[in-house]
């Protein structure tokens, strides 16, 4: 093991080592720092790196990146790849979505979307000397509409961001001008790393088979699969030989009260009451713990309120609107949205997987900033997305309570469809986290009271373990059926874009 990652626990650094000596069959010593080239038609190696929260999963996932690194491994995030070094190691820090993949960023691990390392970018040939200038791999070129001081915000972009579309987005220009298309990934990879790993399905872990001859999953078996998995997550079925525990709570020894109810919800002694008795003392104790008698309107502006069902979702949503006023056949510019998938023919493929590959997959967070500029389209702000503002065609649903059909308030005839977000189901929020989140607590009694239980642990447990853990410093437990007024009208100046809004262009504008 490194010097420089001799300060982790025990049980880090024998998933560190485990890890290693992994890497080290397929090529890659990082106890020498170097690499020998890929040997073709391997079969996949996986390993999975399982903790409860506050195990320090992150500050291994980051450890491990940067001695690769420093191993000489390059790092893809699959904005451009080039074509000039066939032969390099690589590796991938992934996500499930966009708002997954910010978590890590946040915290410096260089990660992008499952999606977006599926399906690359084809680049404009006359761009593409752009990228490659940009990457190191060609000379300084000279392209027509392109002004030297153009290409200098180029660089200067690039050099504090290393991003591609990013750096040419700060030259002027859109991300239709330079992406002609996407295309399903050819040549493989190296090594995978999958953060929030308890949220794949089985159709992604093949997919991401097929890419990687190394793939090391980092997940929280305390959380809820996927709703088409049965219960069971992608790493369940691994021998135990390909798994390692991380046992000792990293975060929990600094004093933290809200991991502190989420690892006191493994004792099987513990009902809801008196759980709930917990939280309430952890309350009195230390202000990051709330009681809150009302759901708080402001927060769900960007933090949605977290439910188990469906119904009390919508009631929520509904109350939301209602608070700020909102009219009956239009949204207010800073509404909350869900996407919900995106309606196109098979013709139109091309198009879905350019929208995907920007972010905006099923799950997505996106707050509303304005209609577009062609009837049914709809300008949003992608919650976590590097490149987060775009223009879209949209199906905007709004779910009525006690009502089998929603309430469209304008619509394109196709394109992506969106729910409300002010308020959303405890699954949907999985691999999200918040500053400041509201988790409705007589929803959980709900799911007590049903007796359900999921691979062997009470439902409710399992939600309030999911719950809690998307707070990143302050958690609200409200206790009544019951919504404050909001403070605040809703706006959209704290929203701020790192460069210019990416768009459909004017021609797939008229045919969408």
């Amino acid at each position: 093991m490194p010097q420089d990652a001799l300060a982790l626990s025990d049980d880090q650094a024998e998933a560190f080592d485990k890890v290693t000596e992994l890497l080290r069959s397929a090529g890659v010593d990082l106890d020498e720092g170097m690499t020998t080239p890929r040997a073709d038609g391997e079969n996949t190696r996986v390993l999975a790196i399982l903790g409860k929260a506050g195990t320090g999963k992150t500050l291994l996932l980051a450890q491990l990146s940067e001695a690769l690194a420093e191993a000489g491994v390059e790092t893809v995030s699959g904005d451009y790849e080039s074509r000039k070094a066939k032969d390099r190691r690589t590796l991938a820090v992934l996500a499930p979505t966009n708002k997954a993949a910010s978590v890590l960023r946040m915290r410096g691990v260089p990660a992008t979307t499952i999606h977006r390392i599926i399906y690359t970018p084809v680049y404009d040939p006359e761009y593409e000397k752009v990228a490659e200038w940009l990457a190191g791999d060609g000379p300084r070129p000279e392209i027509e509409g392109l002004t030297p001081a153009a290409l200098d915000r180029a660089l200067a972009f690039y050099q504090n961001n290393r991003s591609i579309p990013g750096a040419l987005a700060a030259a002027g220009l859109r991300g239709s001008d330079f992406i002609t298309g996407w295309k399903r990934r050819e040549d493989p990879l190296d090594i995978g790393f999958v953060d929030e790993s308890s949220m794949l399905d089985d159709k992604q872990f093949d997919d991401l088979r097929e890419i990687f001859p190394v793939l090391i999953l980092f997940g929280d078996p305390a959380q809820l699969a996927p709703v088409n998995q049965s219960g069971a997550m992608v790493f369940d079925s691994l021998p135990d030989r390909r798994k390692v525990t991380l046992e000792r709570i990293h975060r929990q020894e600094a004093g933290n009260p809200i991991l502190d109810l989420a690892h006191a919800l493994a004792d099987d002694s513990i009902g809801f009451e008196a759980f709930e008795r917990m939280v309430e003392d952890a309350a009195r104790r230390d202000p990051r713990v709330v009681i809150a008698q009302r759901v708080d309107a402001d927060l769900m502006a960007r933090s949605p309120v977290l439910v188990w069902r469906n119904a009390m979702r919508i009631r929520l949503i509904h109350a939301f609107r209602a608070a700020h006023g909102a009219p009956p056949d239009s949204l207010l510019p800073g509404e909350p949205l869900i996407c919900d998938g995106i309606e196109l023919p098979l013709k139109h493929r091309k198009r879905r997987i350019d929208l995907e590959t920007r972010g905006l997959i099923k799950g997505a967070q996106a707050i509303y900033l304005g209609p577009g500029r062609r009837p049914g389209f709809s300008r949003l702000h992608l919650v976590g997305a590097e490149d987060p503002q775009i223009s879209v065609a949209s199906i905007i649903k709004i779910e009525m309570p006690d009502e089998e059909e929603p309430f469209i308030p304008f619509a394109a005839t196709m394109g992506a469809t969106f729910l409300h977000g002010a308020a959303v189901t405890i699954h949907k929020a999985q691999g999200s986290q918040w500053e400041r989140v509201q988790v409705f607590a007589p929803d959980l009694w709900a799911a007590a009271r049903a007796g359900r239980v999921e691979a062997g642990l009470p439902l409710w447990k399992r939600l309030a373990y999911v719950a809690i853990t998307r707070a990143q410093s302050e958690l609200h437990w409200i206790v009544r059926n019951r919504l404050a007024l909001p403070q605040a009208a809703l706006g959209t100046d704290d929203l701020v874009a790192p460069a210019p809004a990416l768009s459909l262009t004017s021609e797939e504008e008229d045919e969408t």
